[in-house]
């Protein structure tokens, strides 16, 4: 199997800290000339735990973001042909390992959702401790940003999504004073956004979450298509690992979780390996707050089908 890698620009800073480091691996397990993909490589992390188990262990780092998949190739350099890097969503990837020749794969590891090196960059705009572009796109080179969705949507259709992605209760206000902003000309940037939030709901923190968090949530969500695009790769991953192939997934928010739950219920693909979610370490949690939302799933593909999917 030929595994080449692909060229990409020179990486630009790109800090991001592994959730979970170990205990993807320790799931995982990583076999001897097996072959493993990562779908959301982000800076690395996973995948160089994954190498370095074994000297003929092979990794395919897939990532949406150039910028996280170039930061990526630099630090797994040292491993050579041993890794391959790829630009693509999950709805890609099938297609992908087809057109290389690739067959089931051993493994495939998911860390969903956003990084800490993508929050903290105020040129995608998806946070509100800077001011940036109304963009939110994980790969800026396709889709719709923020900006656009909020214009193109009607009121109704924007609260939809605020209420469905981010639990925000006070979705419709919130949505009339946003889009008022917009047709306004006042929703130049993300303090922009924020500001609209506060106005429909005040500024006040409830349990020591901004005002705007679920709202900023929401469109980055739907800016990316982010369960669409989870769905699609839970669909198709009982076709792209091998029986008793391992899966690992860390999902950061319920609505992620939910899906990946409801997903690995099916006894005629999978078999549980932890029937209640992993959560990162005191340690950890104490060292990289952000990884306090974590869980982590995991299933082992069965090789005999039988019985249905598990209610419970």
């Amino acid at each position: 199997m030929t595994m080449a890698a692909v060229a990409l620009e020179p990486p630009l800073a790109y800090a991001h800290t592994t959730v979970m480091r170990q205990e993807v691996v320790r799931w995982l397990e990583p076999r001897a000339h097996g072959v493993y993909l990562d779908c959301t490589a982000g800076g690395g992390g996973h995948s160089e735990a994954i190498l370095e188990t074994g000297p003929d262990t092979r990794v395919i780092a897939s990532d949406c973001d150039p910028t996280a998949l170039a930061a990526c190739r630099a630090r797994l350099g040292r491993f050579g042909a041993r890794v391959t890097f790829w630009q693509a969503r999950f709805d890609e990837l099938a297609g992908r390992l087809a057109a290389a020749g690739i067959g089931a794969l051993d493994g495939l590891v998911a860390d969903l959702g956003v990084s800490s090196a993508q929050l903290d960059d105020p040129d995608r705009g998806l946070s509100f401790r800077l001011p940036g572009p109304l963009d939110m796109r994980l790969d800026p080179g396709t889709g719709e940003t923020a900006l656009e969705l909020i214009a193109r949507v009607d009121a109704d259709e924007l609260a939809n999504i605020i209420y469905q992605y981010g639990d925000e209760r006070r979705s419709r206000r919130i949505a009339r004073c946003i889009q008022q902003a917009e047709r306004a000309g006042e929703l130049r940037n993300t303090l922009d956004l924020r500001r609209a939030v506060v106005r429909a709901v005040g500024p006040r923190r409830v349990g020591g979450v901004d005002p705007a968090t679920r709202t900023f949530q929401a469109l980055r969500i739907a800016v990316n298509r982010e369960l669409d695009q989870l769905r699609a790769l839970l669909a198709c991953a009982p076709h792209l690992v091998r029986p008793e192939g391992r899966v690992v997934w860390l999902s950061f928010h319920s609505l992620e979780d939910r899906l990946v739950k409801r997903a690995l219920l099916d006894k005629t693909r999978w078999e549980r390996l932890n029937l209640k979610p992993v959560s990162p370490s005191p340690t950890e949690q104490a060292h990289n707050p952000r990884s306090r939302s974590a869980k982590l799933r995991a299933a082992r593909r069965v090789s005999d089908p039988g019985g249905g999917p598990d209610e419970g």
